[in-house]
């Protein structure tokens, strides 16, 4: 791997001038953006996936659902479909992509929506009545014809942006430097036990700029296995063979946790967002119990009508200042106006 990245290392400075252009065109006012007269809150990362996207885009959904109208834009990764869709809990994940689809089974008082052109789905979510208050898009740091007015860049514990290179021959989307465009910054996936001398390195390493506030946060799992129409508490499965089924970006922080319980399984490892063929469900088919992530299940649950199929739900939890950033994320929004 590390002959290969050497290799393309001239493809990434490539890749370097590109993007760098790119930004400085919209810097500069030589590409154009939009701005709106309602609250948009982005969310984002400068790696190509795995940082956690999804429970931030749910904590952010639960502190401001109960005060205001609020929607979800996503682009629908992985959808076969394109232009604008809105979501509900009976959408197909082939359709609409499986991230939307979990927010909208979970949040049926929330507008989910997607479309590839965040200017466009913007415009057809301004239409809607009773008019939204507030905007998160979901995986759009890298998308610049929207001007957000509040920008989350998420990093992972184990993977921090400053630790790695370009595409293609690391997982940047862009430079470092873009990190400066951001509000906050969360290192996400964090040990829940993660010491202050640890956490005062990472900021060393992540240099964020006076305005810029560090944020570290880690995942809770649920003791309670879920499907659409049972439960099995986690314990259960000591006493249980089962397979862990995994079609996300970076599985290895719940495979830990699972094996930290003292948890005995397979694992069927899939890549990010995986459209699974009828042969894999047919070999899914033969197994007696399956554990999968939420993101998973919506994509397998209409595929293994008939079998055991949980999934693990999980929640992102701030380690300490919670409600520093609850604070000023709220602000933002009610001083919008």
């Amino acid at each position: 791997m590390k002959h290969l990245r050497k290799i393309l290392f001239p493809f990434a400075g490539l890749y370097y001038i590109i993007t760098l252009l790119r930004n400085k065109a919209y810097d500069n006012g030589f590409m154009s953006y939009k701005k709106y007269q309602l609250p948009v809150i982005c969310i984002g990362n400068l790696n190509t996936g795995g940082t956690g996207k999804s429970p931030m885009t749910e904590y952010l959904i639960r502190i401001l659902k109960n005060n205001y109208k609020v929607a979800t834009l996503s682009r629908g990764y992985g959808r076969k479909t394109k232009g604008y869709f809105q979501v509900n809990s009976n959408s197909l994940a082939e359709n609409v992509g499986d991230e939307p689809l979990q927010f909208a089974k979970k949040f049926d008082d929330v507008t989910v929506s997607v479309c590839e052109d965040r200017q466009s789905g913007i415009s057809k979510l301004l239409q809607l009545t009773p008019p939204l208050e507030v905007i998160i898009l979901d995986d759009a740091y890298q998308h610049r014809k929207v001007k957000a007015g509040f920008q989350i860049l998420l990093t992972a514990y184990y993977d921090l942006y400053t630790d790695d290179f370009l595409l293609p021959a690391g997982n940047l989307r862009e430079a470092r430097k873009g990190a400066h465009r951001a509000h906050s910054i969360i290192v996400t996936k964090c040990p829940k036990r993660i010491s202050q001398s640890e956490r005062d390195v990472i900021i060393s390493k992540l240099k964020p700029l006076p305005h810029q506030k560090v944020y570290f946060t880690t995942i809770n799992y649920s003791d309670m296995l879920m499907s659409d129409t049972s439960h099995l508490p986690v314990s259960e499965l000591k006493n249980r063979a089962f397979t862990l089924v995994t079609g996300i970006a970076n599985p290895k922080p719940l495979v830990t946790y699972l094996q930290n319980l003292g948890l005995n399984f397979d694992h069927k490892i899939y890549g990010d967002h995986h459209n699974f063929a009828l042969s894999e469900i047919k070999e899914l088919e033969m197994l007696d119990l399956i554990v999968t992530t939420e993101k998973d299940y919506v994509r397998l649950s209409p595929l293994l009508v008939d079998k055991s199929l949980y999934y693990l739900p999980i929640e992102a939890s701030f380690i300490d200042e919670a409600s520093i950033f609850d604070n000023q994320v709220l602000s933002f929004v009610k001083d919008f106006n």
